[in-house]
C-alpha cells in the first residue's frame, strides 16, 4: 500500500510543467477524424460555392433579377442561421452526433437537387433557407466533433485548416462555376454540390466518434414539459457566455469583424467606383485582396503566432481593422484600397482563428454545442446587419464615412475589453 504514496514523491520523477508545444497543420491531419472532417470540408464547401454562384447567374441573367433580389439570396441562407442558431445547440447536445452530421449531409444534398426545378425567385429563396435550416444543426456538431478528437494544443491549427479551406474555394468557387454554367448550364453545379454533401456523408459515416460522458448529464427535472427544458439549456448556454468575461469579449470581437465584412459586400464596389474613380478590374482586384490577405494571415499566424495569446491576437486583429478602414476613409487611391482591403483581411484572419480555439478552450464539453451554436446566430446576425445597415448609412453619410464610423466603434470595442474583461480573466486565472 506504501508503494503508490513513494512512487508519488519519488524526486526521481520530477513533474514537467511545461505546457506541450503547438500541433502544425500537418500534426493535426494525422488525426484520423480530423483528417476525415478535413476532406469533408473541402468536398462540401467546394460545391456550396458552386451552386451558390450558379444560383446567382441564373437571376442575374436569366430572371434578370434587381441588386435587392440578387442579395436576398444571402439574407435567405443567413438569416435561418442567425434566428435559429441558439436553439439548433441545444439538440446538438443531447443528438448523437455522427448522425446529426450524416443526416444533415445527406439532407442538405437532396434540397440542393430541389434547385434543378425551380423556375422563379422565391423558389431559390425557399430552397436556401431550407438548407440554411439544416446547417444550423451540422456546424456547431461539426465543432463539438474537433473539440472531441483533437487535443487543446492542436485546435488553432485545426480552426486555422477548416477555415483556410473555406476562403481557398470562395476563391475558386466562382470561376469554377462561371466555367461549368457556360459549359454545361447550371443544373451541372446542382448535382456536383448533392455529390459533394454525400461524399462529405460517406467520410463521416466511416469514423467513430464519440463525446465525453458528462455530455449526457442534465440537471433538468424530468417532470418538466419539453419547452421548459429547451429553455432551460438554452439559458445555460447564454449564462455561461455572459459570465464569461473574456469569451464574451471574443465573441463581441468575431461579430465585429463579421460585420465589418458584411458592409464591405455591398459597398467596397460603391467605394471603388465613387471615391477612386475605377471601374471592374479595380474593384476585382481590391475584392480579391480582401480575401487574399485572410489566407496569409491564417496562415502566417498559425506558423508565428503560437506563443502569442489568443486575447492578444484579437485585439490586434480588431486594431488592424480599425487602421484599414482608416486608410480607407483617409485616402483614396488605387495603392491605398489594395493595401487597406489586405490589412483588413490579414487582421480579421487574427481574430477568427484565436476566437474560435478560445472558445473551445474555455467552454466544457457539455456546453460545447449551445456555445457553438450561438457564437453561429452572433456571427450571422452580424452579417446581415451588415448587409442591411451599409447601404442605409451610406446614403446618409457616405461610404467613406461609414468605414470612420466602423473603425470608431471597433477602437471602443477593443478598448473596452482591454479595460473591463481582460481584468476579470485574469483575476478568474488566480
Amino acid at each position: 500500500m506504501d508503494a503508490p504514496d513513494a512512487q508519488a514523491t519519488s524526486p526521481a520523477e520530477p513533474v514537467n510543467q511545461t505546457p506541450p508545444a503547438a500541433l502544425s497543420m500537418r500534426d493535426v491531419l494525422r488525426i484520423t477524424i480530423m483528417r476525415r472532417l478535413w476532406y469533408a470540408q473541402i468536398v462540401s464547401n467546394f460545391g456550396d460555392f458552386l451552386a451558390l454562384f450558379a444560383v446567382i447567374g441564373v437571376l442575374t441573367f436569366k430572371l434578370h433579377a434587381t441588386a435587392q433580389q440578387v442579395t436576398g439570396v444571402q439574407i435567405s441562407y443567413q438569416v435561418p442561421l442567425a434566428v435559429l442558431g441558439i436553439l439548433a445547440g441545444v439538440f446538438v447536445d443531447r443528438w448523437p452526433l455522427k448522425r446529426t452530421l450524416v443526416s444533415s449531409d445527406v439532407l442538405r444534398g437532396l434540397l440542393v437537387l430541389a434547385l434543378i426545378f425551380s423556375t422563379q425567385i422565391w423558389h431559390y429563396y425557399a430552397i436556401l433557407a431550407a438548407i440554411s435550416v439544416v446547417s444550423c444543426f451540422f456546424g456547431p456538431a461539426q465543432g463539438v466533433v474537433i473539440r472531441e478528437a483533437v487535443p487543446m494544443h492542436g485546435l488553432r491549427s485545426s480552426n486555422a485548416l477548416m477555415q483556410q479551406v473555406m476562403f481557398i474555394m470562395r476563391i475558386i468557387g466562382p470561376a469554377a462555376a462561371g466555367m461549368l454554367v457556360a459549359a454545361f448550364g447550371p443544373s451541372v453545379c446542382y448535382w456536383l454540390d448533392a455529390a459533394s454533401f454525400f461524399a462529405s456523408a460517406c467520410f463521416i459515416l466511416s469514423l467513430s466518434i464519440h463525446r465525453s460522458p458528462t455530455i449526457h448529464h442534465h440537471t433538468i427535472a424530468e417532470d418538466r414539459g419539453a419547452i421548459a427544458k429547451i429553455w432551460h439549456d438554452m439559458k445555460q448556454g447564454l449564462l455561461f457566455i455572459v459570465h464569461h468575461a473574456a469569451l464574451l469579449f471574443v465573441i463581441l470581437a468575431l461579430a465585429s469583424g463579421m460585420f465589418v465584412m458584411g458592409c464591405f459586400g455591398p459597398l467596397i464596389a460603391v467605394y471603388v467606383r465613387d471615391s477612386i474613380h475605377a471601374g471592374n478590374t479595380i474593384y476585382g482586384w481590391a475584392s480579391a485582396m480582401i480575401g487574399l490577405g485572410i489566407l496569409s494571415g491564417i496562415n502566417l499566424l498559425n506558423t508565428f503566432g503560437t506563443k502569442i495569446r489568443n486575447t492578444i491576437l484579437v485585439y490586434t486583429g480588431l486594431t488592424g481593422i480599425a487602421i484599414g478602414l482608416v486608410l480607407l476613409a483617409a485616402i483614396t487611391q488605387v495603392w491605398s484600397t489594395l493595401l487597406g482591403d489586405f490589412i483588413i483581411g490579414f487582421s480579421v484572419a487574427g481574430i477568427i482563428i484565436p476566437a474560435q480555439t478560445m472558445i473551445q478552450q474555455e467552454t466544457p464539453p457539455v456546453l460545447m454545442g449551445r456555445v457553438g451554436s450561438t457564437v453561429m446566430s452572433c456571427v450571422f446576425t452580424a452579417q446581415i446587419l451588415g448587409l442591411l445597415l451599409s447601404g442605409a448609412l451610406a446614403q446618409v453619410t457616405g461610404v467613406r464615412h461609414v468605414f470612420a464610423i466602423c473603425a470608431g466603434m471597433i477602437v471602443l470595442l477593443a478598448a473596452a475589453g482591454k479595460i473591463f474583461m481582460e481584468p476579470k480573466q485574469q483575476t478568474s486565472a488566480a
